[in-house]
């Protein structure tokens, strides 16, 4: 028989008895119903999976949750894939799992035995730290390469800053800084890594708290529909730290030694927590693999090596005229284009007399010298059809129909590296604060 590697442990009061009731069925919920918290882990097969398949568990509750909504809040929550986790019908699925957490949490205390839920907390925790770690990885990983907020757009450099919403401001503001975000990144890895390996855990759960904590303020405070997720994992974070509160208090404010861990473990013998160590070591590199390889991917599709459109790049205006006449700059023209910008493929952006900044479907055919914009009465973009021809890399003309006008434009090339959010760049000695 093999010794028992676990030390004696302090007896559980009623309190903690509730607590751990409620916290095993929350955030055991909680991680079930949430659509990314155990996708991680499918790791590669993703490939094979359908680009929705992270919200099969949302789909499936769609039409319950959508009856809650109604009848309780008044609302139509349903599930729209724009990348928002702070719709209405994840806020109404958290309120499902709150009041069945708390409704199986009375019962469970009404009916259940008075006895201490060890190996349950143990298997609690374990699930925790591992779906906390594979989160901390996949956010980390985004940033190191950096992919998660790339550089500033070649339109946002034209748009005033009193333009952009609050979440686009960080992520311009992030992105800026490659250095910054990936910093950000490596702690967020780093705390990832180290949560999936047992001994290493409450090193990683003190960081993940430290950091999680700071990107749910931001996502709170610059209004990141991430609130939810940011939210729990900090949350999570603490409920991994709780049981070794007494060491770490008397280890970091007491200054007093202490003994070994006496948190909750599911594995008891030497050889089982050696299997269930290489196991989650085995886990770790299966998702960091796995999540590096689709970063990689939306790194090349979004960095500054991604496929590229012709004419690529800012466009300044000098020459506009309309059906033969020179066009004034009138800033109530509603078709005169002042600056065109090429950076996505499928799309052009052109910038009115007023300043107004446009993004449009667009085609651009280098072999015809074609470009084709259709018209979108909707959103007011007119169409237009114009040939160009480059006869230096820094001029293209424009010829045309433009808004049902025969119209004929001169653009001269703008260097992007000419901005001050890119041209300034560090410095040891400031002589100004704002230099």
């Amino acid at each position: 028989m093999q010794e028992s590697v676990t030390p004696e442990p302090r007896e559980w009061k009623p309190f903690i008895r509730i607590l751990f009731r409620f916290s095993f069925l929350y955030f055991g919920l909680f991680c079930v119903a949430s659509p990314v918290m155990l996708f991680e882990f499918t790791g590669l097969f993703g490939i094979w999976l359908p680009d929705d398949a992270v919200f099969w568990q949302v789909r499936l509750m769609e039409p319950a949750l959508s009856w809650v909504g109604h009848t309780l809040f008044g609302i139509d929550a349903a599930l729209y894939l724009n990348g928002s986790g702070d719709q209405s019908i994840y806020w109404v699925q958290l309120f499902c799992v709150l009041v069945i957490a708390l409704v199986g949490t009375l019962v469970w205390t009404l009916f259940g035995r008075r006895v201490e839920y060890r190996r349950s907390a143990g298997w609690l925790l374990l699930v925790l730290r591992l779906c906390v770690a594979a989160q901390l990885v996949h956010y980390g990983l985004a940033k190191v390469l950096p992919a998660q907020m790339p550089e500033p757009a070649l339109t946002t450099l034209l748009t005033p800053v009193g333009d952009l919403t609050p979440f686009t401001l960080l992520w311009n503001q992030v992105g800026a800084s490659p250095t910054y975000q990936i910093l950000l990144g490596a702690a967020e890895l780093t705390a990832g890594l180290l949560l999936f390996i047992p001994r290493t855990a409450v090193v990683g759960s003190i960081l993940a708290v430290v950091s999680m904590a700071q990107v749910f303020i931001l996502n709170m405070t610059f209004g990141v529909p991430v609130k939810i997720l940011s939210g729990h994992l900090l949350l999570i974070g603490l409920v991994l730290l709780a049981p070794e509160a007494r060491r770490l208090t008397a280890v970091l404010v007491l200054n007093r030694t202490t003994g070994p861990s006496t948190a909750p473990y599911p594995f008891r013998t030497f050889r089982a927590r050696r299997i269930a160590t290489w196991c989650q070591v085995a886990l770790a590199v299966w998702v960091t693999v796995s999540i590096t390889y689709f970063t990689w991917g939306i790194w090349q599709a979004v960095g500054p090596d991604r496929p590229k459109p012709p004419l690529y790049g800012i466009w300044s205006v000098s020459e506009f005229t309309r059906d033969g006449e020179p066009a004034p700059p009138l800033l109530t023209d509603e078709t005169q284009w002042r600056t065109v910008v090429f950076e996505h493929i499928g799309q052009l952006s052109y910038q009115l007399t007023d300043g107004t900044l446009v993004t449009a479907p667009g085609t651009i055919d280098p072999a015809t010298h074609r470009i084709e914009v259709p018209a979108d009465t909707a959103g007011g973009t007119p169409a237009a059809a114009l040939t160009f021809d480059q006869p230096t890399p820094d001029r293209v003309t424009l010829n045309g129909e433009l808004g049902g006008h025969s119209v004929s434009m001169t653009l001269h090339r703008l260097d992007p590296d000419q901005f001050t959010l890119r041209s300034t760049g560090f410095r040891w000695i400031q002589e100004q604060p704002a230099q």
